[in-house]
């Protein structure tokens, strides 16, 4: 939507050093403006780094981001993009082992489940075992569940603001 813009962070969880440049490289590809992260170390994974940002431009940029970082090895990240006129907010989630998860999200962060992946789920009600798997897979419960104390270490860091120029 031509003129629409939006706002959202960058959670890069637990980098290793190495990859620390490339993440800014990849930042400033899709950003579009020089990006240079504040690395702090990652309590929960010695020898890690971690960083936020927060970004604004287009809707889709947070599509950009995660497939910018998507798929390097070692690399825990979330991308965030606020909703904005047209368009829904979304969440996009990376660990090395499970790979990429996305979901819509509303106006509070909440993750909105479509109406098919619950009717899916719902063929399931005689098996309430794999009704829950369905449930837990269209929620993102694996990347929460591995993310969260990645998160817990990350609070309180500092977040800084970057605003696309131009």
């Amino acid at each position: 939507m031509a003129g629409s813009s939006t706002r959202g962070v960058l959670f890069v969880h637990s980098s290793p050093r190495a990859l620390c440049p490339h993440v800014e490289w990849a930042t400033e590809n899709v950003l579009g403006v020089r990006v240079s992260l504040d690395w702090i170390e990652q309590p929960v994974a010695p020898g890690m780094l971690r960083a936020e940002l927060s970004w604004q431009g287009e809707p889709g940029t947070g599509a950009r981001l995660a497939s910018a970082l998507r798929g390097w090895a070692h690399l825990r990240y979330e991308v965030t993009e606020e909703a904005s006129r047209g368009t829904d907010g979304s969440r996009w989630s990376h660990t090395p082992e499970l790979g990429i998860f996305h979901a819509a999200t509303d106006v509070h962060g909440n993750v909105v489940v479509p109406e098919d992946r619950v009717r899916a789920a719902l063929e399931h009600a005689d098996d309430p075992v794999r009704m829950r798997t369905e449930l837990s897979l269209a929620l993102g419960q694996a990347w929460d569940d591995e993310l969260e104390t990645f998160r817990y270490a990350g609070a309180g860091a500092p977040v800084r603001w970057l605003h696309r120029v131009g």
